[in-house]
């Protein structure tokens, strides 16, 4: 051992091959789900061995290439330890989930609280981290590095660069046919190259969060109002849910029954619903905005005014309950109540349940004495991995559960069951909403709509948890609930609903559908998008 870090200390390399080797190591080591996906692409043949080692030497090549300009004597060692720690973290949660580091993933992780950040924690990860990106990064840090002059340097780094781009351009040279086909039909093969996905991703997301300004964002909707004819106060409960996939609700065919209370009230099912994300720091400022998801953008939302400002325009009195890690910047104008911690939410056990946001909800209609109302309700519901932990003991009805966030260890029955145990508890907390506006029906015209915000892989086809970009991502992902009530009072025609109701919908009639059935008018209202235009109230 001493004879080993004696030699270890003398160890002495030039900053352009420490590169060259450090890119080698991330292209063995730290993309082994790059390469799982590859030969799902390309099946794992004798014929084709050539054409994946050269996909392993051009991964080295284009990995080196990007950090060879950083190869100088006070940046090479900071960036290549950052580099090992972070890929070891990004290639343990591609190989375990099957995901892919955006700037949606990491926009993803950058509003992830710590409640969430726990469960995604694990002996596995910190193995991961320790052998793949802690040990390489200590011998990185032990070796002696020779340094020329500023214009040595500079010019070993170009002949560097200059000899991996003609390495990389010779191997794509020798399997053109091949690369044709990976480049131009199998695109999102890319997305899961470790590290130069994720310092992609970093650059674009930083671009966008320094554009990012500090103001108010652009008004739409000043004019709306609400007729002086409309004289019966409405009593609306949004509630946005997480992570739930439209083909685990039993309303929509599922085989274990996740809805027996739902399926018990006068309600109306859309099962054909879809999202306009795969993540919550996408959909629900897409679902809030006035943009179609195809010219919807993040920025794009937080800089212009949603649903609850037209509403707020209106003098409709808005508030929004938090059981998730936030609105996402939705809710930044409006009265904003966070049930995620014990001071708010009086029903927390291992966490803070979707239940306790009901607590005092009717003390705030009460004290609202005039004027329209609409509650949203932002759920935990479903949220992965650690779904054994998203309802209380007495749900545990599917059993048995995966009672780990590490989903790979688990079998797809224990999974199933704890994601189903979950819509259970979902299920509940819908009817209690539904109670709820029952006992105000004498006062409003009450209602609930619920939707779900994006949906959740659950193992299929090796891809778990939700984030995938839209053009790749599985239906699982896309497709979700959604479900709709309504009280006695609320002058609607139910059967043409229902019927309606079997087309095909998507976030993008929420913004108008809520404008609709607010009564509220304004020019940026779309009535064309109102799910509900014709069979209720009669607008102005």
């Amino acid at each position: 051992m001493k004879a080993g870090s004696e030699a270890m200390k003398s160890w002495k390399t030039t900053a352009p091959r420490l590169v060259v080797l450090t890119s080698a190591f991330f292209a063995v080591f730290l993309n082994f789900a790059f390469f799982r996906n590859v030969i799902a692409v390309y099946p794992l043949s004798w014929g084709r061995l050539p054409f994946l080692l050269s996909l392993c030497l051009v991964l080295a090549c284009a990995t080196a290439l990007i950090l060879l300009p950083l190869a100088t004597r006070y940046t090479l060692k900071p960036v290549l330890i950052f580099a090992l720690l972070a890929s070891s973290i990004a290639s343990y949660f591609m190989n375990a989930f099957n995901v892919v580091i955006d700037a949606d993933m990491l926009r993803n992780a950058a509003q992830t609280n710590r409640a969430e950040a726990r469960d995604l924690l694990n002996p596995k990860l910190f193995a991961h981290f320790f052998l793949l990106g802690v040990l390489p990064s200590l011998l990185i840090y032990r070796t002696k590095i020779r340094h020329g002059s500023l214009k040595s340097d500079t010019l070993s780094n170009i002949k560097w660069m200059t000899m991996t781009v003609v390495v990389a351009l010779a191997v794509v040279l020798g399997f053109s046919r091949n690369y044709a086909s990976f480049f131009r039909e199998h695109k999102p093969l890319r997305l899961y190259a470790n590290p130069i996905q994720w310092m992609r991703s970093t650059v674009k997301y930083s671009r966008g969060a320094v554009k990012a300004e500090a103001r108010a964002p652009k008004a739409i909707g000043a004019d709306a109002d609400i007729p002086a004819s409309d004289t019966d106060r409405e009593l609306v409960i949004l509630v946005v849910g997480e992570a739930v996939r439209a083909d685990r609700f039993s309303l929509n065919g599922y085989v274990k029954q996740t809805n027996p209370l739902l399926s018990g009230e006068e309600i109306v099912n859309f099962p054909q619903f879809y999202s306009c994300g795969t993540s919550t720091a996408v959909s629900v400022p897409c679902m809030f905005s006035v943009f179609p998801r195809e010219e919807c953008t993040v920025k794009k939302a937080h800089e212009t005014e949603n649903l609850l400002d037209v509403l707020t325009h209106a003098g409709v009195h808005v508030l929004w309950r938090d059981n998730n890690s936030s609105s996402k910047g939705v809710a930044d104008r409006v009265l904003y109540e966070n049930f995620q911690g014990p001071e708010a939410n009086p029903l927390c056990d291992v966490e803070c349940r979707d239940e306790g946001m009901l607590s005092g909800l009717q003390e705030y209609i009460d004290r609202t004495d005039r004027g329209d109302i609409l509650i949203v309700l932002h759920q935990m519901g479903n949220h992965g991995p650690a779904y054994y932990k998203r309802y209380p003991a007495e749900f545990e009805r599917f059993q048995p559960v995966c009672r780990s966030n590490q989903l790979e260890e688990c079998t797809d029955e224990q999974i199933e069951n704890a994601y189903a145990n979950a819509v259970l508890y979902t299920d509940y907390f819908l009817s209690r909403v539904i109670d709820l506006l029952k006992r105000n029906s004498g006062a409003f015209e009450t209602a609930m709509v619920y939707m779900g915000d994006h949906g959740e892989s659950l193992g299929e086809n090796g891809i778990y948890l939700h984030g995938l970009p839209y053009f790749m991502a599985p239906e699982a992902q896309t497709h979700v609930p959604a479900v709709m009530w309504f009280g006695d009072s609320f002058k609607i025609d139910r059967r043409a609903l229902r019927e309606r109701a079997k087309g095909r919908f998507s976030h993008d009639n929420l913004f108008h559908t809520m404008l609709g059935m607010m009564e509220v008018r304004t020019a940026v209202y779309d009535r064309k998008l109102d799910i509900l235009a014709r069979i209720s109230h009669q607008r102005p």
